[in-house]
């Protein structure tokens, strides 16, 4: 983390942008939340600009197609010029958008989540992190994480989302994203 953040500073030092954006992503439950929070105050996650599940098929619900992406850049962009902005509101309980939120810039901004490295958002992003755990890791942070309640799955629906959906999904763009990471983190810590 220190590395990035001295990558950050020297950004700023070189550069006459007064915010900048770090893109943080890994697959699920890699630890992408933890150290998006670890770096800055203002987070935009890229959850919010999920589809509402409901219309969406289960296939298709994780694809980058599927979130809005163009509003994330667009949030983005305001962001980094310094302006605040209303961005999505995304409910785990109801797994739809529920409302919008009020996020203000801030000299360092994180966007975190499955497709923050995508190309559309990544236009936007002076830094760009990849964090990485083993399936075995990741699986038992999310059966953790469904235990403490926080995403309203039973724990048979989560393992079919996580191993029909999720993984794979993210999977088919995880060599791109990889490779245009500045930063690679591995993250192995145990739930």
């Amino acid at each position: 983390m220190d590395a990035i953040l001295v990558r950050a500073e020297a950004l700023r030092k070189n550069a006459p942008r007064a915010h900048l954006i770090i893109g943080v992503t890994g697959a699920v439950a890699a630890g992408k939340s933890t150290l998006a929070r670890a770096l800055s105050s203002v987070v935009v996650c890229t959850d919010h600009y999920l589809p509402d599940y409901d219309v969406t098929a289960e296939h298709l619900r994780d694809l980058p197609e599927s979130s809005d992406l163009a509003r994330l850049a667009r949030d983005l962009a305001a962001l980094r010029e310094g302006h605040a902005t209303d961005i999505p509101e995304w409910s785990f309980d109801s797994h739809s958008r529920v409302g919008v939120q009020r996020v203000e810039s801030a000299p360092l901004i994180v966007c975190e989540g499955l497709h923050a490295l995508h190309r559309i958002p990544r236009a936007h992003l002076d830094i760009c992190v990849f964090v990485e755990a083993a399936q075995p890791v990741r699986w038992a942070r999310c059966t953790q994480r469904e235990r403490d309640g926080e995403r309203g799955w039973s724990l048979e629906y989560l393992e079919h989302f996580f191993h029909t959906v999720a993984d794979p999904t993210f999977a088919q763009f995880a060599t791109e994203y990889r490779a245009g990471a500045d930063f690679v983190i591995v993250n192995e810590h145990s739930a």
